[in-house]
């Protein structure tokens, strides 16, 4: 593949012009679209006057161009238009320019493209050059007013409506904006409805357009996004600004959802739910992502990011927003825990392989290639460690006047931790190195007790990471309780901050020895060190005050037990066995905790577990060891499980809310283990019995972890087979639950499918994408799966490059396996290296990978 030219953050200059207002009259049609833009300019005071015009654009046609209403004749390139300086005025002028696009072509989705009929756009981050020419770059903001022209009954853009007619509509956004927070949707569509009115009285239109028959899907959304508005004005002052916020589902998206100003456009199955639609994890997935693009109307919109490079300020505040937002809606607790298995799964295993890079990066290639998780969940992270260090008092001075003192602007990290110095008087200068350095700190504890002083001495190692092998001391804020031997807490949460390579830490004035329980709450992202005896840990599962803690202790027991099982041959220990059941069982704990501590570690993270351990892991044992320790379990609460079961109904009307939804994870958790016990005699008539889809999937999963379930498969596909966000729930199942040495066959019949519709993102994902999910299949001996996924990311990437380069990470953790899984994983990628036309976006991905 030919070189690559990386973007540097070193290089950036502020854009030679300052654009003020733009105007865009868009004459829709599938293969012949016309948009004509007149953008109001003038030479940029910072870099001085006489410097030539750069506008972005591909795939553009040109039609015309004038400056001032002149004409000129200039050729554009591949990447854009280049006006020389001395054809431009030296003050403010108007530039034209008319082009011709081909949206029914657009199989990328990224500009302006058709789903279904329907017109939209996707524009973050550099999609709008494919519309028209302009300064495709973020710190580049202007008021837009928009034009749209077509036979679609639905003309949607950016702002407020401001004049309509036959075959036309005008928008207007009196916000400036950066060109990827442009939108506009056109296609016959219908409403669900709902008015706000916001703590000043400003009264809201609130719309979600979906096609002719999902209306009936849309309530939990439009309730989400109602939640999302009250939330924010609430915890952080923040109200909405503009007449109308329309939402958009859309079946063919790269991404989950985008956050335009006053028109978010998302992937539909993040939007349309019902009971039996939908699960409890996907309306729990709705409201955190209707949440997410609601927050960025402030953070992300209001205040943009200067460059690319800045991206984790939008996204990794906006992340830590939602979070906190489904832990006020749910549970704290529970959703604490969830995100740290997220971003141990995702981003742990992202920053020990070849593909770590800082939460702010210092070059790239292709910027689609950074939505990674380092930069949504640690960046959330970062955010989390930094509120924790200056506390709740000192983060919301810091908002308040990061919001005052940037609005309207294109801001940087620096900015960031400005307003924190000035609101708060601490120097940041050495945590900053969270957002410039890779990699995931390990600290190592070690204890003592003398004369009624107990003392802990911590002790921080920064691992190497491609392009950065030596790491500067990090700030890392310890979360630390300590409990008597009797269970009771005598030191409450404390935060201590390591600071250097070595620290110690004296608690004085204790009668007994305490039990130390460590990184409470998980506060900061780092892998702890310290040897822990199995009764220490079966002690913290039992009486630790965290939340986090305590089910981290069950989650330590569980790996440390399959880790034996694996390297020695031994057997389940019935002492985590005996701890295991007594947390399942207790009534006093949240059924959503009870059902999370039930969860077994995945195969993937114990795989990853043995390899730091300095073992080379094998996945068909990990594989073996997991169902053996299930097994185990079943076997341990087999007594219970009955009444588990009954006792965790939910009598009455379906809700997805916290406790109901907790109810039925504990349930069907019990559920998955008495299958393993009865042959499926109780999932079968759970399947039949089951009123919701978080009920019939359960019982279905819990067959097929059997290897049972074929009639159900065959009966779920008959009810479900024309509602396609359903079926790419049947689609993936039975990709996760094929047997090891079948995975292959299963996919190939899957794809072979009429309805495998492999160009749509959510159904290309359904199977392809969760090929590595399962684990022992995905790293089968004879690496048959690694030439399945090759094959279909090189089919893809000429027509969906995005998407294929985000498939591609399946193959970032290579390094941890045996020769011969390496010799097979490695093939692949130069395969997909060596194949002419390949994509900047895959090209990039697949060069990391096999460089690590």
């Amino acid at each position: 593949m030919p070189a690559q030219t990386a973007v540097k953050l070193a290089d950036y200059q502020p854009y030679s012009h300052v654009l003020d207002r733009v105007a865009l009259t868009f004459r829709l049609l599938p293969q012949a679209t016309r948009v004509q833009a007149r953008l109001h300019l003038a030479p940029n005071p910072v870099r001085g006057s006489g410097l030539d015009l750069r506008l972005d654009g591909e795939n553009l046609v040109l039609i015309a161009l004038a400056v001032d209403g002149q004409r000129l004749e200039v050729q554009p390139d591949a990447t854009g238009l280049t006006i020389p300086a001395h054809l431009l005025p030296d003050a403010p002028f108007v530039l034209e320019t008319e082009v011709e696009i081909a949206p029914a072509g657009n199989t990328a989705l990224e500009g302006l493209y058709m789903s279904g009929g329907m017109y939209c756009t996707q524009c973050e981050a550099e999609g709008f050059r494919k519309i028209t020419f302009y300064p495709d770059r973020p710190d580049v903001m202007a008021r837009f007013h928009v034009r749209i022209e077509s036979d679609m009954p639905v003309l949607l853009s950016n702002g407020n409506p401001v004049a309509a007619g036959p075959g036309w509509a005008e928008w207007d956004d009196p916000w400036p904006k950066p060109a990827y927070l442009f939108a506009l949707v056109a296609g016959d569509l219908v409403a669900h409805s709902d008015r706000f009115t916001t703590q000043s009285g400003r009264d809201v239109a609130l719309n979600i357009w979906v096609r002719k028959g999902d209306e009936g899907f849309c309530a939990y959304a439009m309730d989400s996004l109602i939640r999302s508005m009250r939330w924010d004005e609430t915890a952080y002052g923040r109200e909405y600004d503009l007449d109308v916020f329309n939402i958009v589902a859309v079946d063919d998206f790269n991404m989950g959802a985008m956050e335009n100003k006053g028109l978010n456009i998302f992937n539909s199955k993040y939007v349309l739910a019902s009971p039996e639609t939908a699960t409890d994890e996907d309306f729990a997935r709705i409201e955190a992502i209707i949440a997410h693009e609601y927050f960025h109307n402030w953070t992300g919109n209001r205040i943009t990011c200067r460059d690319w490079f800045q991206l984790c300020l939008k996204e990794g505040l906006t992340v830590f927003r939602d979070q906190q937002f489904s832990g006020d809606m749910r549970s704290h607790a529970v959703k604490r825990i969830e995100d740290v298995l997220m971003l141990r799964g995702r981003q742990f295993r992202e920053d020990g392989g070849p593909l770590a890079h800082p939460v702010r990066p210092d070059a790239y290639v292709e910027i689609n290639n950074f939505y990674t998780a380092t930069i949504y969940e640690k960046g959330a992270e970062v955010i989390g460690m930094l509120k924790r260090l200056v506390g709740d008092a000192g983060y919301k001075a810091a908002l308040d006047l990061y919001f005052d003192r940037h609005d309207g602007a294109a801001a940087t990290i620096e900015d960031w931790l400005q307003v924190f110095e000035d609101a708060t008087g601490r120097d940041l200068t050495q945590f900053k190195r969270w957002y410039t350095e890779a990699g995931t700190p390990q600290v190592s504890v070690r204890d003592d007790w003398a004369d009624g002083v107990y003392t802990l001495t911590l002790a921080q190692t920064l691992p190497a990471t491609p392009g950065q092998p030596h790491k500067g001391l990090k700030v890392i804020p310890v979360a630390v309780g300590l409990l008597n031997p009797n269970g009771d807490e005598v030191v409450p949460t404390t935060v201590l901050e390591l600071t250097e390579a070595q620290q110690s830490f004296r608690f004085a004035g204790l009668a007994a020895r305490p039990v130390p329980s460590i990184l409470r709450g998980f506060s900061a992202p780092v892998v702890l060190d310290r040897a822990v005896s199995a009764a220490e840990r079966a002690f913290l599962l039992a009486h630790d005050t965290d939340p986090f803690n305590k089910w981290e202790a069950g989650r330590a027991l569980a790996k440390e037990v399959m880790a034996h099982m694996i390297t020695d041959a031994a057997p389940v220990s019935r002492d985590w066995l005996a701890a295991l059941a007594r947390v399942a069982l207790d009534e006093g704990l949240d059924p959503a905790f009870r059902a999370l501590a039930l969860r077994l570690p995945g195969e993937d993270d114990m795989a990853a577990t043995l390899a730091a351990a300095g073992h080379v892991p094998d996945p068909a044992a990990v594989h073996a060891a997991r169902q053996a320790l299930a097994d185990a379990v079943a076997a341990e609460l087999a007594p219970a499980l009955p009444g588990l079961i009954a006792g965790m109904a939910t009598p009455g009307r379906f809700s997805p809310d916290a406790a109901q939804a907790g109810r039925r994870a504990l349930r069907n958790a019990a559920l998955a283990l008495l299958t393993r016990r009865d042959g499926g005699a109780a999932a079968r008539a759970a399947f039949a019995a089951a009123d919701n889809m978080t009920d019939s999937l359960a019982a279905l999963v819990a067959l097929l972890e059997i290897g049972a379930g074929a009639p159900e498969l065959a009966a779920f596909e008959a009810r479900w087979q024309a509602d396609r966000l359903v079926m790419d729930k049947w689609f993936m199942l039975q990709v996760l639950y094929a047997a090891p040495q079948d995975l292959a066959a299963v996919v190939r019949r899957l794809t072979a499918r009429p309805d495998f519709d492999w160009k749509n993102p959510n159904r290309f994902r359904s199977v392809i994408g969760a090929l590595s999910a399962n684990h022992a299949g995905f790293h089968h001996a004879d690496g048959v799966a690694y030439d399945l996924l090759a094959d279909w990311l090189l089919r893809l990437d000429p027509k969906n490059p995005q998407t294929a380069a985000r498939m591609s990470t399946a193959f970032e953790t290579w390094p941890r396996y045996d020769a011969d899984r390496q010799a097979l994983i490695r093939r692949a990628l130069h395969r997909i290296l060596a194949t002419p036309g390949l994509s900047r976006d895959l090209g990039e991905m697949a060069a990391r990978m096999a460089a690590g």
